[in-house]
């Protein structure tokens, strides 16, 4: 993995090489390393760690998730916010498997670093509603549950949300 600033100057050079080949009148060369340069960009934005790590949580396995996560050494310094939200929430969902204090604070924190798509915004409050559930905080999560409800629109947790419902009357 490398840095995201040197992801960006490696774009940079792989760019000024595809302008040096549009000069010298090689089009198709320079059109197909500025694809390459785009790729670059695209893992600036987009951690390629990350990205396999959700492909190992579809699957639902959570040690080949751990394992793609491990490969990230110092998160702060190698992702954007916004990943570094996604590592957090990742980190979140697997603990929420074995360790739910742990789950909690890495929860708190990707929401508190923002998730760039609203129903993993929902998710993420569900899950800390689940957590303030168990811990017997039942107006925390009650107002978590309306939080995830307002970022949920296209009713993707609404089951969940019912269960969740349901339990939270027993207590």
């Amino acid at each position: 993995m490398f840095h995201k600033n040197i992801k960006l100057i490696l774009a940079a050079l792989i760019s000024v090489w595809s302008v040096y080949h549009f000069s010298q009148g090689n089009i198709m060369n320079g059109i197909s390393i500025l694809f390459l340069a785009g790729i670059f960009v695209l893992l600036y934005f987009k951690n390629e760690f990350i990205i396999m790590a959700f492909l190992q949580l579809r699957k639902q396995d959570f040690e080949g998730t751990k394992k793609w996560l491990a490969y990230i050494k110092n998160p702060e310094s190698a992702l954007i916010v916004k990943q570094q939200g996604y590592y957090n929430y990742l980190h979140g969902i697997i603990l929420s498997q074995t360790n739910i204090t742990q789950a909690e604070k890495y929860l708190r924190k990707a929401v508190k670093l923002g998730l760039a798509m609203n129903h993993d915004l929902a998710m993420a409050k569900l899950q800390l509603a689940g957590i303030a559930m168990t811990k017997r905080r039942k107006r925390e999560a009650t107002n978590l549950m309306a939080e995830a409800k307002k970022l949920d629109k296209n009713g993707m947790l609404k089951e969940q949300m019912q269960m969740m419902k349901k339990q939270m009357k027993k207590i």
